[in-house]
């Protein structure tokens, strides 16, 4: 029974991570949920240089038990929760799909305020692959915390991406389309997921787009439904003519590539590929990651025809399906 608990409590902060996933870039996407006085508070880290899933939880279960100030800093919330908590977390239950870090940098040590905190157990979900953030399960457990770690492969699957990244580079495919597979006729996407995918812009290195979509299309390729800034661009085509007036050719700082190659990739740590039918043909094999946009609507076009098949990792439910597979 304890076990099933340990399940439904985890796969709350599991879910809530995976509403950021890719947003967190060059951090690992991180979710956290706490039980504290019979009310469950469930959180994520959101973003790079932001409070991290725990301080986050812990944070909104203090605010809604207390009077607090409107801080949004790691390190203002850090040292108020020290100063003020009055041992308010001893008997709270904490879980964390990620081993809470043990190091300081942007941000300050979760592991090192939890110590502090001292809530009754942390539940973790898998221990962190970077050795110099690790250390966070030694310094719960040398503090009289029960640490439960679980080895759950949900967890992996939530930051593979950043295992990655960490080590080399991440690629994965975006594909839009309908409900029926139709990926052609102008934007296919709700306003929500056009959103989102502007955000992930902000966040990539380098975006790849094949050369026939560029020349029909005439993209902007930009992020400037977030202000965010335009990842520089890969046009993967072996006819290197292109009219200089579209969009993408006229933003500032970025670079932009037409290669028949994809030896430019190797520069960079976080790629994503924006592209159709063809493109999908090309690289299915190569990316680590697919991820489908399906709007629910049916159009009378023609669908795309390929062979492919992939595991899925998660569906974001948003107004469209955010599909992550591999």
């Amino acid at each position: 029974m304890e076990n099933e608990r340990w399940d439904v409590l985890l796969d709350l902060a599991i879910n809530e991570a995976w509403k950021y996933q890719f947003l967190t870039y060059p951090n690992p996407a991180v979710g956290a949920s706490l039980v504290i006085k019979n009310k469950v508070f469930v959180s994520a880290h959101k973003k790079a240089g932001s409070p991290h899933a725990e301080v986050n939880v812990l944070w909104d279960a203090f605010s809604f038990f207390h009077k607090t100030p409107k801080f949004t800093d790691s390190f203002e919330i850090h040292e108020y929760l020290i100063k003020h908590h009055n041992n308010f977390f001893n008997e709270a239950e904490m879980f964390v799909t990620l081993e809470p870090c043990s190091h300081i940098g942007k941000t300050p040590s979760c592991a090192n305020l939890l110590k502090v905190l001292k809530p009754k157990s942390v539940t973790i979900g898998i221990k962190d692959p970077i050795k110099s953030h690790s250390g966070g399960v030694e310094i719960l457990k040398n503090a009289g915390i029960e640490v439960n770690l679980l080895n759950d492969k949900r967890c992996f699957d939530l930051i593979e991406p950043f295992i990655k990244w960490s080590k080399d580079k991440f690629i994965f495919f975006k594909l839009a389309q309908s409900f029926n597979g139709a990926i052609t006729g102008g934007y296919i996407s709700s306003e929500d997921s056009l959103n989102w995918v502007h955000k992930v812009r902000d966040k990539i290195d380098l975006l790849v787009i094949g050369g026939n979509t560029v020349r029909i299309d005439r993209p902007t390729l930009d992020a400037r439904r977030v202000n965010g800034k335009a990842p520089d661009i890969l046009i993967y085509s072996k006819n290197k003519n292109f009219d200089k007036n579209i969009p993408l050719f006229k933003v500032k700082n970025r670079k932009v590539f037409i290669e028949d190659s994809l030896e430019e990739i190797n520069d960079y740590k976080f790629i994503m590929i924006e592209g159709g039918e063809n493109l999908y043909k090309k690289l299915k094999d190569f990316v680590d990651w697919k991820v489908f946009i399906v709007t629910p609507k049916i159009f009378d076009r023609i669908n795309y025809k390929l062979e492919d098949s992939f595991k899925i990792l998660h569906v974001e439910k948003r107004d469209d399906l955010i599909v992550f597979g591999k």
